[in-house]
């Protein structure tokens, strides 16, 4: 396969190389057989930028590449900023008639109508910072009896696992692991949170907000406060801030008719 790669762009210098991942090793092999090279990045320089080493080589290698093409408009400031190469923005697809469909899936009695339903859809890693909602749990009013769903796989998996052993909120909060269609709890739920650290654009908001369920996420670099509207189309807080996360749960519980009227559906 690698040696049938290697011919194609020896012998097709018509040929453009799409990366939308190692967008380094791409460039390089680009540039080696004379082959333009468009590359994508998907999340925020934030996340790897504190690494100064490889900050300076993938600033070296990104400005050799032809075009980058990014998935917000603050990302895209952000990544000119950061890098000085101006990128394309080209937002991620979004299909609501498969969402509305998939929405409608029967799960089981899952949610109870005597609990705050919370939901959180993302993969357990440091990126996604769930440690900052179960920290949030314990300052949640306990007469809303929180309910925290967590879908999703990780390597945080088992720290996350012992944290709420330690904690005493195994009552609270349930992690159920991957799930391929999430739209049947999503829709279900009183409340999608997003914790991260950093983004791109996260489609879970988009998708949650043409379900009309309301949506507190952190105000992290970048996409939820471009997709919130600066928090006119759902609430957001500091990242890591988990009093804050906890405090807009609580507004929410004495506000509901004010907070589903931000439910702001843009497509």
């Amino acid at each position: 396969m690698i040696i049938l790669f290697f011919n194609l762009m020896f012998f097709n210098k018509n040929y453009v190389i799409f990366a939308f991942q190692s967008s380094i090793t791409a460039t390089i092999i680009g540039k080696i057989f004379g082959n333009k090279v468009v590359t994508r990045a998907n999340s925020s320089p934030s996340g790897f930028t504190n690494n100064i080493l490889y900050r300076m080589v993938y600033s070296f290698f990104i400005g050799f590449s032809d075009a980058v093409i990014v998935n917000s408009n603050e990302f895209s400031k952000l990544f000119f900023k950061t890098f000085g190469k101006k990128p394309i923005t080209i937002f991620n697809p979004f299909i609501p008639d498969t969402i509305k469909k998939l929405s409608r899936v029967k799960i089981k009695n899952f949610f109870s109508k005597r609990s705050l339903n919370i939901i959180s859809v993302a993969r357990l890693t440091d990126q996604k910072n769930h440690i900052t909602q179960l920290k949030a749990i314990k300052h949640i009013k306990k007469k809303y009896n929180p309910r925290l769903t967590i879908i999703g796989k990780g390597d945080k998996e088992d720290s996350l696992k012992i944290y709420i052993k330690e904690n005493n909120i195994s009552k609270n909060v349930k992690l159920i692991g991957y799930k391929k269609n999430p739209f049947p709890y999503i829709i279900k739920s009183d409340i999608l949170i997003l914790s991260s650290k950093f983004e791109g654009l996260p489609n879970i908001l988009l998708e949650t907000q043409y379900l009309k369920k309301y949506i507190i996420s952190s105000n992290c670099s970048s996409g939820p406060k471009e997709i919130l509207m600066n928090g006119k189309a759902g609430d957001l807080f500091k990242s890591n801030d988990y009093k804050a996360l906890a405090n807009k749960i609580n507004n929410y519980c004495v506000n509901k008719k004010k907070c589903k009227k931000k439910n702001i559906v843009r497509i």
